[in-house]
């Protein structure tokens, strides 16, 4: 039985769909290769991404942040072992970028 051309368009629809979903997959949850070689290691460490980027998101919403999820992800990277307050870990990132903009810099202890 041959498929009809109407059939055979919404067959290309779906894998289109299914490509775009892999270019944002690729794009957002930074997955460059599997760790493990099971489907059950494949899953877990997808569903992890997902995860990390939907809490993401979250903290970007609930604080109001004007900054790409990748900033955001930088920062809460780089202090993953402090027990700073969300809101104020971004404060103070957001004033060390307000100083680089307004020209203050520090002085240089290698400044002779």
């Amino acid at each position: 039985m041959e498929p009809s051309p109407l059939q055979v368009a919404e067959l290309y629809k779906n894998g289109w769909q299914v490509e775009l979903f892999f270019k944002w997959f690729k794009q957002h949850l930074k997955i460059k290769k599997f760790w493990g070689a099971t489907e059950n290691a494949a899953r877990i460490q997808i569903y992890s991404a997902i995860i990390t980027y939907c809490l993401v998101a979250t903290i970007q919403y609930d604080l109001r942040l004007d900054r790409s999820t990748y900033e955001v992800l930088q920062v809460l990277s780089i202090s993953l072992a402090d027990k700073t307050l969300l809101s104020e870990l971004f404060n103070k990132a957001n004033s060390k970028n307000d100083k680089e903009r307004s020209g203050y810099s520090e002085p240089n202890l290698f400044n002779f």
